[in-house]
């Protein structure tokens, strides 16, 4: 994750002096990337620790699988999956992001130790989500998003998709200010994967200075490793 645009940084995490580290830890038992492997709270403590043992200067932890076609959890499991982690992480001094497009998970992840919030919806899947971060103070994650990963939202359309991305963004990133999160807390993220191929996630990758000209430092996560795959994978796939 870049904390820096135009030399700015992020209110409310540690100041670093480079490109910080986002480690990610998956509570679920039908990840994407783990399949399940963290998903016992001490086993996801441990991963969280191991990662900044490894480099992480900070660890995502959600609990609801973004995949497409995923089903989502009910609010109560994941605040089970959830809390206990963040507040683990957290008592370890870990700084902790929340991964989830709920703002009652993101409201009583903060209270347990959370330091950030990173919601792949942008506060467009739960109204009161902005409301609830702008109240706290933490910082805000905006993602690029065109809805849950389902029917024709897998595959997003584009004619030019820089342009849309950054244009969509900016709607988003107006709307949380105006909902009174402070710009010197606002993170963007053009999603990578997100209703996007592999292709458009190298364009996006390849104009990176065009999302930082919206004035706002970046996270940037290769979110669907088949993506990754698609750009390792040699002639015969």
């Amino acid at each position: 994750m870049s904390k820096q645009s135009g030399r700015r940084r992020i209110a409310g995490l540690p100041e670093w002096d480079r490109c910080a580290v986002m480690g990610v830890v998956n509570v679920t038992p039908d990840s994407f990337s783990d399949g399940g492997r963290f998903f016992d709270t001490t086993a996801a403590v441990k991963r969280g620790l191991g990662l900044v043992t490894e480099g992480a200067d900070l660890v995502d932890v959600g609990g609801e699988s973004t995949r497409p076609g995923a089903t989502r959890v009910d609010e109560a499991e994941e605040l089970k999956r959830v809390i206990p982690v963040v507040r683990g992480l957290a008592s370890e001094g870990v700084t902790v992001s929340v991964d989830t497009m709920r703002a009652s998970v993101a409201e009583q992840a903060l209270t347990a130790g959370a330091a950030l919030v990173n919601d792949v919806s942008g506060g467009l899947a739960d109204p009161a989500m902005i409301p609830v971060v702008a109240a706290s103070g933490a910082p805000f994650v905006v993602m690029h998003w065109r809805g849950f990963l389902e029917g024709g939202n897998v595959r997003g359309v584009y004619a030019d998709v820089v342009a849309e991305v950054v244009d969509e963004l900016h709607a988003r990133v107006e709307a949380v200010l105006a909902g009174g999160v402070a710009p010197d807390r606002v993170v963007v993220d053009p999603g990578l994967g997100f209703s996007k191929d592999a292709e458009h996630d190298l364009v996006l990758l390849a104009h990176l200075d065009r999302l930082l000209a919206l004035g706002h430092p970046l996270l940037v996560a290769a979110s669907r490793k088949r993506f990754l795959g698609h750009v390792l994978a040699g002639p015969e796939g």
